[in-house]
């Protein structure tokens, strides 16, 4: 018999394999409609996110694969500079040239792009996952004090007292769990560029980044 894990695996396995195969189909959709859509900037950004986003990032912007954030509730100025660093190649980690660089590419312009980070900023946040009441206790300490001794600043000196982000500062609270841990490895190794974040992620050890996450993971 398959172990849960196994079966874990699997399914996260095929989800992926499904919003893969939307991703590969959406590049040509978004170019057509970036060229001859006559809809205002704001229905447009609805559509697309509910025909072409929705393939990873759920409808409305929440999913259940961590594999790709949660975008629902998240802040408008981290989405659009995200979406200029993948248009730039700037932001380069493997899931976003195979994922991201090719769709942010088509001819989608500013007006649009902003039009799409305000439509997932106003959609309502996911709400977050219980986990290990240790582990939260810690991310919590870790997330409002840091650790000054160390020289590792609180993150809510930039995401905020309840993680909800501020302009180009992510929305943390009610995110994956796993797409946390592996952002926050992927800026420690410098693979993902991420100039205020690389000095912070040196910091914490492999136990502090999963209390954290665990942590942001919990709140709603």
């Amino acid at each position: 018999m398959k172990s849960e894990q196994d079966t874990t695996r699997s399914t996260i396995v095929k989800k992926t394999l499904t919003w893969a195969l939307g991703v590969a189909l959406s590049g040509s959709l978004v170019q057509a409609w970036a060229q001859k859509s006559t809809e205002a900037p704001a229905a447009e950004a609805q559509h697309i996110a509910a025909t072409v986003c929705f393939a990873c990032h759920g409808p409305g912007g929440k999913n259940d694969n961590p594999m790709f954030p949660i975008l629902a509730a998240q802040q408008p100025a981290y989405i659009e500079n995200q979406l200029n660093a993948f248009r730039a190649h700037t932001r380069a980690e493997p899931t976003a040239q195979h994922f991201m660089w090719g769709v942010a590419q088509r001819d989608i312009d500013a007006k649009l792009i902003a039009a799409m980070a305000h439509y997932f900023a106003g959609q309502p946040p996911a709400k977050g996952v219980a986990g290990d009441p240790t582990l939260v206790a810690e991310g919590n300490a870790l997330f409002h004090q840091g650790d000054p001794k160390r020289g590792l600043p609180a993150c809510a000196s930039c995401h905020g007292p309840d993680a909800r982000g501020a302009g180009p500062f992510p929305r943390l609270a009610g995110q994956h769990e796993a797409y946390l841990l592996k952002q926050l490895h992927l800026i420690k190794d410098a693979i993902r560029n991420a100039p205020v974040m690389h000095g912070v992620a040196d910091k914490l050890s492999d136990k502090e980044m999963i209390a954290l996450a665990t942590y942001l993971q919990s709140l709603n």
